[in-house]
C-alpha cells in the first residue's frame, strides 16, 4: 500500500479496524446459545470444542501481531501458546487435535477475559501505530480477520456435530421457524463453452484474497454442461431407494471401504423413523424437506450419485467459469437461517451457486501455478495441505458473506461430510 494517499491509507486502517470488531462480537454471539457445558466437549477427531475456536483465534491475533510487533508485550498466559496453537510448527509445538476435548482448564469464563483483553490491546495497537508500521503488519491484520471468520463456520459445523452425538438432540436455537418449501424453477443443463477461461485472482490485486487463490491463470475447458440446480433430498433419497449405497459399481474403491467401515446408508445427520425420514439442524430434529438440497455429503457421495446418475462432478475450473455468470447470491451466515433451504428463482442462471452450500468439485487441491505461501510466519497456512484432499466452491449457510468469493478455494479429505457440503452435476457434451 505504499503509493495509496494518506486519506485512502486511513480508510483502509478503519475499515480493517471495524471489520475487525465486527468479526469478533461476531464470534461471541454465536455462541450466546451455548451453556458452560457446551464449551469443552468434541465429539469427533475432526471437531474442536467451541472453547477451542474461542481462544485459537484469540491467540492467532496475540502471537502473530502483539508479540511479535509490539515491544514489550506481555503474552495473556504463556501457556496459553502451547494449547491453542493449532498446526504452526514453527511457532512452537502444540496440543495435539485429539486432545483439545480433554482440557477443562482454562475455563470458559478465563478464555472469554482472554478474547477481551486481546482485542483491546490489538485495536489499540493497531490504531496508535504510524503508517509504515500499519502497512507492514497491515496484511497479517487482514489474515487473522478472514481466519476468524473461517472459525466461524467451523464453530457452527463442529457445535452441529457435537449436539448430535448426544441422543436428546439438543437445540443450539430454539427460534428458527420452519420455513416452507418454495416453488422454484425446474432444474436445467445450461451450456459451459470451450474456451480458455481466466481463473483465480491476479497477484497484483489489492483486494483480500487467500494464498490459494493466485496466480490467475489461464486454463481451457472442454465444452460441458453444468445443472442449473443443486441435487434434492429428494433425488437422493431416489438413489437410497434403488440401492445406491449396495452398488459398488458406482464408488471409487476407497469410498465403498470407507462406506463399509463406517456403514453409511444415507447423508450425515439423516434418520429414518418408520417411513419417514428426519434431519439433524441447528434447532434439533427437523422433518426431511424433499425440495432443498441435499447437504452435508462427502466426495465419496456425491461421485458415487453422479456416476449414478450418469454425470459427473464438475471440476474447480468449469464451476468458476459457470460461477462468474450468475451475479445473485444466496444464503449466507447473515440471514440467519443456518440450514439450507429449497431454492427459488432468484437467480440468473444458476441457482444457489453463492451461498446455501459449499459444492464438491472433482478436482484436487493443489497449489495454481506461480503459486507463493503467505509470508510473516504463515507460511504453513494453506501450503501443507495440498494433498489428498478436494476443491469445494460456492460457500454455504455459514459463511459469512463478506468472506466469500467466487474465486474462494474450500476443501476437504474426500470421506469428511460434516461440512456444509452439497452437489452439482455436471456432463460431457456428446
Amino acid at each position: 500500500m505504499g503509493s495509496i494517499r494518506p486519506s485512502e491509507k486511513t480508510r483502509v486502517r478503519e475499515e480493517l479496524l471495524d471489520r475487525f470488531m465486527i468479526v469478533r462480537n461476531t464470534t461471541g454471539k454465536i455462541c450466546k446459545p451455548l451453556s458452560h457445558e457446551d464449551f469443552v466437549i468434541c465429539s469427533t477427531e475432526d471437531t474442536s470444542p467451541p472453547k477451542w475456536h474461542l481462544a485459537h483465534t484469540t491467540w492467532f491475533f496475540e502471537n502473530f501481531i502483539l508479540v511479535r510487533n509490539k515491544r514489550g508485550y506481555e503474552p495473556f498466559k504463556p501457556e496459553f501458546h502451547f494449547l491453542f496453537n493449532s498446526y504452526y510448527r514453527r511457532a512452537g509445538s502444540y496440543l495435539p487435535k485429539a486432545k483439545r476435548g480433554i482440557i477443562s482448564r482454562p475455563t470458559i469464563d478465563e478464555v472469554f477475559q482472554y478474547r477481551q483483553i486481546v482485542t483491546e490491546a490489538v485495536y489499540n495497537f493497531m490504531s496508535s501505530i504510524n503508517d509504515t508500521e500499519f502497512e507492514k503488519i497491515s496484511k497479517v491484520f487482514e489474515i487473522g480477520i478472514n481466519h476468524e471468520e473461517q472459525h466461524q463456520e467451523l464453530l457452527l459445523m463442529d457445535i452441529k456435530r457435537n449436539l448430535f452425538e448426544n441422543p436428546i438432540r439438543p437445540h443450539y436455537q430454539n427460534n428458527s421457524p420452519l420455513t416452507p418449501s418454495y416453488m422454484g424453477s425446474e432444474a436445467q443443463w445450461l451450456n459451459v463453452a470451450s474456451g480458455l477461461a481466466r481463473i483465480g485472482v491476479e497477484k497484483s490485486s489489492r483486494d483480500f484474497s487467500f494464498d490459494n487463490e493466485k496466480d490467475a491463470h489461464s486454463h481451457w475447458i472442454e465444452s460441458c454442461m453444468i445443472s442449473s440446480h443443486l441435487v434434492t433430498n429428494d433425488e437422493y433419497l431416489a438413489f437410497i431407494d434403488e440401492g445406491g449405497y449396495e452398488n459398488p459399481l458406482l464408488w471409487l474403491s476407497d469410498g465403498w471401504d470407507f462406506k463399509e467401515k463406517e456403514k453409511w446408508q444415507h447423508p450425515l445427520y439423516w434418520e429414518k423413523e418408520g417411513q419417514a425420514w428426519w434431519t439433524m439442524t441447528l434447532s434439533g430434529m427437523s422433518p426431511l424437506d424433499l425440495a432443498a438440497p441435499v447437504s452435508h455429503i462427502s466426495y465419496y457421495e456425491a461421485q458415487a450419485f453422479a456416476h449414478w446418475r450418469g454425470c459427473r462432478l464438475p471440476t474447480e475450473y468449469e464451476w468458476e467459469s459457470a460461477a462468474l455468470t450468475e451475479h445473485n447470491y444466496s444464503l449466507f451466515l447473515e440471514d440467519g437461517e443456518l440450514e439450507p433451504l429449497p431454492p427459488d428463482d432468484d437467480h440468473d442462471f444458476y441457482s444457489q451457486m453463492h451461498g446455501t452450500l459449499w459444492e464438491w468439485t472433482q478436482s484436487a487441491y493443489l497449489p495454481y501455478p506461480r503459486y507463493e505461501k503467505f509470508q510473516h510466519g504463515l507460511a504453513e497456512y494453506n501450503e501443507k495441505f495440498m494433498c489428498n484432499q478436494f476443491v469445494l466452491r460456492g460457500g454455504s449457510c455459514l459463511t459469512p458473506r463478506k468472506h466469500y468469493r467466487p474465486t474462494y478455494r474450500n476443501f476437504y479429505y474426500p470421506h469428511m461430510r460434516w461440512q456444509y457440503s452439497g452437489i452439482r452435476l455436471a456432463k460431457d457434451l456428446a
